[in-house]
């Protein structure tokens, strides 16, 4: 659940970014820059007013994401509704910082998070538009998502297990056998029989933003994947106010089958744990933890429990 933190973090500062944009991309060095956030596995300096700058700090697996970013989202960005951080530079490995970084769009608005969306009926149909847009047919050659992430959820069944243990450890839920029944149902649907579609794979309320009680745009796109659409369409559980799940489904799909759903809700749940857990981490200061992650996937868990037929 903890990040591997590397001597690189204590290596970005604000002259550092200065210095590399001088030497890869003078003709951006000279815009103001302004820290902006730490992510799981980059740190995000916004550039300007319309540009940021995102740099691996943690799992060697960073450098990975973001050439998946900057090799995928190009293309894709134009076809979404919502506004996504589009690469528009790539930063070579150098003496100075040893990895690969990029230069994007910056994505105006509040993580979802710190600011969630109130909105319910507007948030539910934005967010149904966006995954409707993304879920094209992806080609053969696109990524396989991490850690199982797009495939058949038995390949989670491992980090699902691990994720209630501690969150029953640290006493973070009430009712796990009910999580329990969630998950088990979930993993008995049917599997997915379509094609396999391009995927967010980690729409969690972080990477999510909001403005005015509805969602205005979608960050982090690292773990962009093909696969199950039941993967990203846990994210109304986890993203959206009470009792607007209904139009999120009506709004992508009027015909969406029970087996994606049941799916759906199997995804969210393990979700909702891990996020649960890295809150925990953050509210006690242990490595790697997040305390405004804590409150969405409290809040999530309460919704699936409380619709489990």
């Amino acid at each position: 659940m903890v990040a591997a933190v590397t001597e690189t973090e204590n290596d970005i500062t604000a002259d550092l970014i200065a210095e590399l944009l001088r030497e890869q991309h003078p003709d951006l060095a000279d815009l103001p820059l302004t820290f902006g956030a730490r992510g799981w596995d980059n740190q995000l300096w916004r550039l300007g007013e319309d540009l940021a700058v995102r740099l691996p700090w943690a799992t060697q697996e960073a450098d990975d994401l973001l050439l998946k970013e900057q090799a995928v989202l190009p293309a894709i960005a134009p076809q979404l509704p919502l506004p996504v951080p589009v690469p528009q530079r790539l930063g070579q490995p150098s003496e100075r910082f040893p990895r690969h970084w990029i230069v994007t769009t910056w994505v105006h608005g509040e993580p979802a998070d710190r600011t969630p969306a109130t909105r319910g009926a507007e948030a539910a149909d934005t967010l149904a538009a966006f995954l409707a847009a993304l879920h094209r047919p992806a080609p053969d050659d696109a990524p396989a998502g991490r850690h199982g992430r797009g495939g058949p959820l038995a390949g989670a069944e491992e980090g699902f297990a691990y994720f209630l243990k501690e969150a029953m450890n640290h006493g973070l839920i009430p009712d796990p056998d009910a999580v329990r029944e969630i998950w088990d149902d979930a993993l008995a649907a049917p599997a997915w029989t379509g094609p396999s579609v391009w995927l967010h794979g980690d729409l969690h309320a972080a990477n999510v933003l909001t403005r005015d009680g509805t969602f205005c745009g979608v960050i982090d796109f690292g773990d962009m994947c093909a696969g199950d659409p039941a993967l990203d369409l846990a994210a109304c559980w986890t993203l959206l106010p009470d009792g607007a799940v209904d139009r999120f489904h009506q709004s992508y799909a009027p015909d969406i089958d029970a087996a994606t759903l049941r799916r759906a809700r199997g995804w969210a749940v393990a979700k909702a744990l891990g996020c649960l857990l890295v809150g925990d981490a953050g509210v006690h200061g242990r490595t790697g933890g997040k305390a405004t992650w804590g409150p969405p996937a409290e809040a999530a868990l309460r919704r699936l429990i409380a619709t489990h037929p």
